[in-house]
């Protein structure tokens, strides 16, 4: 079997996605997803620019080879940009590969450890009611796990809490919004947030929480400590992970559980919070971390020192990437939690997909490769409309991290 085509899809069916086909002489074609949320045309020029003239002629099945020599190859390493597009390459060969051999691509790699995947969606609202009722809707949906967010009073915009009821996508077609944020304010509410919830909600539901990168390690470990009593399935991005010895701090601190890695693109951005055991869950995403093939050996890392995975599975990726993700996490033994966004109807229209949910759990399905598709048709009906995430400023026009 050889490539002998590969081509781009950059559609917007309620927001950006960049989508790779590559198609075999046998007929066979595997997709990828190379989206970048508010960047996805830096990734759309790297890949047609410089790695699909690469890939004709090639075996699909050397997805070792190929992931090394797009990696290693390149010179220059590692970056969101250059992963993602390796991500895209490497995920639908992993796709042509399993429908080559007519089963699901979790059987490619060590079959199913577990029957399901626990998977934790979002609730949020503008106070601790809205937010409370947001966690009772999802849990009645049949969710056993449920990211809790809430407006934090007397600041204007806070994170994970959409505008007009919308669901929450950041991903805003103008040039970047700017909010207005205060740590003071926030580290003073959110306990009482939890405290709210464990009471009403009782002890079983599991309770997560994001704190965007919005603290310096010694106030996540301040935070960390006072949600102990909630017992929270985790506290995620407490502090940005570009210095790993901050982590140091906050685990010295609280025995709430960390995660972190959603933009992270190697397993270099995490090789001393895993090995020192200063996180317990890994957020990266499949595709920004260069696909199946190094998450793999990363999660396999992970494992050594108990670290579960916890791949970032928002709705700034496409079905493609929530289908790999549920085959990795369907087979990896140190497992923790799938994060689930559901996209809106009209993106599952155009990545039709045999993933599904039921009761708290989601399953990959049993079609061979990732089982996902695009209609390529409805999708050129949905142009590329640029879009940028917003930016956050501390109350006295600081630039901080949104």
């Amino acid at each position: 079997m050889k490539i002998i085509a590969a081509r781009l899809i950059v559609c917007s069916p309620d927001r950006n996605f960049v989508t790779l086909k590559i198609e075999t002489d046998e007929g066979i074609y595997g997709l990828g997803d190379g989206t970048l949320n508010g960047r996805e045309l830096a990734v759309a020029s790297y890949l047609s620019e410089h790695i699909l003239p690469c890939l004709i002629g090639r075996d699909p099945f050397q997805t070792e080879d190929i992931w090394q020599y797009l990696y290693r190859g390149a010179y220059w390493r590692r970056g969101p940009v250059t992963m993602a597009a390796i991500g895209a390459v490497d995920v639908a060969l992993w796709d042509i590969k399993g429908k080559a051999l007519n089963t699901p691509v979790y059987n490619l790699l060590g079959g199913k450890s577990r029957n399901g995947v626990l998977v934790y969606t979002h609730a949020n609202g503008r106070d601790i009611p809205e937010a409370l009722d947001s966690v009772r809707k999802h849990m009645d949906e049949g969710y056993l796990a449920v990211r809790a967010q809430s407006g934090v009073p007397g600041v204007a915009s806070s994170y994970g809490v959409p505008k007009a009821g919308k669901p929450y996508e950041p991903a805003e077609r103008c040039l970047p919004s700017e909010s207005l944020w205060s740590t003071e304010k926030y580290l003073n509410f959110v306990p009482t947030l939890f405290e709210k919830l464990r009471v009403e909600l009782g002890p079983d539901v599991h309770l997560l929480h994001d704190v965007h990168h919005r603290l310096t390690p010694i106030e996540a470990g301040r935070l960390g400590k006072a949600l102990e009593p909630y017992h929270l399935f985790w506290m995620e991005d407490p502090t940005p992970a570009e210095l790993q010895e901050g982590f140091e701090v906050i685990r010295r601190h609280t025995t709430t559980p960390i995660a972190v890695g959603e933009v992270f693109n190697s397993i270099w951005d995490a090789h001393d919070l895993v090995r020192h055991q200063w996180i317990d869950y890994l957020r990266m995403a499949i595709v920004h971390g260069g696909g199946i093939t190094p998450l793999k050996k990363t999660a396999d890392f992970a494992a050594l020192y108990h670290v579960r995975t916890g791949f970032h599975g928002a709705t700034d990726l496409s079905p493609v990437t929530m289908a790999a993700a549920l085959h990795l996490g369907l087979a990896v033994h140190n497992f923790g939690i799938q994060e689930h966004m559901p996209h809106s109807a009209l993106t599952d229209e155009v990545f039709p997909h045999n993933y599904t949910f039921d009761a708290g759990y989601m399953y990959p399905g049993s079609a061979p490769g990732l089982g996902v598709d695009i209609d390529e048709k409805l999708a050129a009906k949905y142009p590329y409309q640029r879009a940028y995430l917003p930016i956050a400023r501390k109350l006295d026009g600081t630039l901080t991290d949104w």
